[in-house]
C-alpha cells in the first residue's frame, strides 16, 4: 500500500489514508498524504477509496463491518486491490451497493517491486464506464492495467489463477534445485541453466536468485498468504467443477 500511495502522490492526486499500523500511516504522510482516524472517517471524507488488505475476512470487515466504508457517507466508488476470490469479491460488492456505492475488483500482481517501481499488473472487473473513469489513477500504480469483464469476481478470479501458476512454478523449482544439489550440481549454475532454457519461470528468473540463493528471503510476499491464494484457487475449482490434481499437489506443498 504504501508504494502505491507514493506513486499516487507523484501523479498529482490528493491522498487519504488509513491503516491501524501508525507507522504505515505516518509513513504515508511523510510523503504528502493526509490520515484519516478509521475506514468510516475515510468514507466520509473521500469519494474513491482503495483498499489492499492480506485476508477475506479483513476486506469484509473494513468494508461491511462496524465503523467500516459501508457507513460512509462521501464514499461513491470502492476499489479492491487485494485477493480475495470471487467468494468474497461478490458478497462485498452487493453489500456496498446497498449503500450506494460502486465497486471494481483491480487485485494486483508485481510484488513489492512492482508496486515501487508502479509497474504492477492490475486485473480490473466491474462496471465498464467506472473502470474507464479511474483508468487513469490506477495506470499510476500498474503498468499493466487489464479490464477482466463486466461481472465482479472476474479479477478476482483471473488474479487466483496468476498465483496458482506463481506458486506451482516455486514449488516445483525447489524440488529440481533440491535434487540438483543432492547429485551435486551448483545450485546458481542450475538456475542459470534454467533461466537460459525451456524450463525458466518467474521462481527461477526472481525468487531464486534474489531470496533463495542469497538466503535472504526477503521477496515481500510470505508463503501464507500464497498458500491463501492457492487455497481460494482450489475452492474456486471445486465449485466449478474443475479438477486440480497438479494445484492439489502445490497446495499440498
Amino acid at each position: 500500500g504504501g508504494p502505491m500511495v507514493s506513486n499516487l502522490l507523484e501523479g498529482g492526486y490528493a491522498v487519504r489514508v488509513y491503516d491501524p499500523n501508525k507507522a504505515a500511516v505516518d509513513a504515508c504522510v511523510a510523503k504528502g498524504a493526509t490520515a484519516a482516524s478509521s475506514s468510516k472517517d475515510l468514507a466520509d471524507q473521500v469519494e474513491t477509496i482503495l483498499v489492499c488488505l492480506p485476508t477475506p475476512q479483513i476486506v469484509r470487515n473494513v468494508a461491511l463491518g462496524e465503523d467500516s466504508i459501508s457507513k460512509g457517507s462521501r464514499v461513491k466508488t470502492y476499489i479492491d486491490l487485494s485477493t480475495t476470490g470471487p467468494q468474497t469479491s461478490v458478497p462485498v460488492a452487493e453489500g456496498l451497493s446497498e449503500a450506494g456505492i460502486v465497486s471494481l475488483d483491480a487485485p494486483v500482481s508485481g510484488g513489492v517491486i512492482g508496486a515501487v517501481a508502479g509497474s504492477l499488473a492490475v486485473m480490473v472487473s466491474g462496471p465498464h464506464n467506472d473502470f474507464g473513469h479511474h483508468r487513469p489513477m490506477l495506470e499510476k500504480i500498474g503498468k499493466n492495467v487489464f479490464y477482466v469483464g463486466d461481472k465482479i469476481g472476474m479479477g478476482q478470479m483471473m488474479k487466483l489463477l496468476n498465483n496458482l501458476l506463481s506458486g506451482t512454478a516455486l514449488a516445483v523449482t525447489a524440488e529440481a534445485v533440491t535434487l540438483g544439489v543432492k547429485a551435486g550440481l551448483d545450485p546458481k549454475l542450475m538456475i542459470d541453466i534454467f533461466n537460459a532454457s525451456s524450463g525458466r519461470n518467474t521462481a527461477t528468473e526472481t525468487k531464486f536468485p534474489n531470496s533463495v540463493l542469497t538466503r535472504k528471503f526477503d521477496g515481500g510476499f510470505s508463503t501464507g498468504l500464497m498458500f491463501k491464494d492457492i487455497r481460494l484457487c482450489l475452492e474456486e475449482a471445486e465449485a466449478q467443477g474443475v479438477t486440480m490434481f497438479v494445484g492439489s499437489g502445490a497446495r499440498q506443498a
